[in-house]
């Protein structure tokens, strides 16, 4: 789901067929089609006042390229519905306030106590890091990130979360 919206051209009859797996008015798919085609020829302004009649509030500062689609989203969100969770789940995602896709939270620094004990195996050799309240311990210096010890243990950069398996792969 790299794009929520199909191209410019397209979106007056490619708007039915894309969500076309979800639970439809279909008596409103062709108004539904009508409107969206109807945005090609708007301007700005004009796009951004579709937006405060969908959303009830000011629209973000975007370009036309920009508004369109966002507009384009929130009309076909409200003919058709907003995705499943279980879609939602599967993407591993949740939408954001003004539809895109947004990465899941992970775990950051404020989830480790001070005081917990991380332990990595790396090249035979075990590495062990001390959380404190103001960063990391490890062989006997403070650092003030993850990723700082991991580049200092393997010699190139990682994302020191991951290396310490705080954060697991994306798939």
């Amino acid at each position: 789901m790299a794009r929520l919206m199909p191209a410019c051209k397209e979106i007056g009859h490619a708007a039915t067929a894309r969500y076309s797996g979800l639970p439809q008015k279909h008596n409103q798919s062709p108004q539904i089609a009508e409107r969206l085609e109807a945005l090609q020829s708007m301007g700005l302004i004009t796009l951004r006042e579709e937006w405060r009649k969908l959303k009830g509030s000011e629209p973000p500062r975007l370009s036309r390229d920009l508004m369109l689609r966002a507009v384009a989203h929130a009309l076909q969100m409200q003919a058709f519905g907003e995705l499943p969770p279980s879609t939602i789940k599967k993407l591993g995602a949740s939408i954001g306030e003004l539809g895109e896709v947004m990465p899941a939270d992970e775990p950051t620094r404020r989830d480790l106590s001070a005081g917990a004990r991380l332990v990595r195996e790396w090249h035979g050799r075990t590495h062990s890091v001390e959380v404190l309240r103001q960063g990391f311990l490890f062989e006997g210096k403070v650092y003030r990130s993850l990723s700082e010890i991991a580049r200092h243990i393997t010699g190139s950069h990682w994302s020191g979360p991951r290396f310490f398996g705080l954060i697991k792969k994306r798939r």
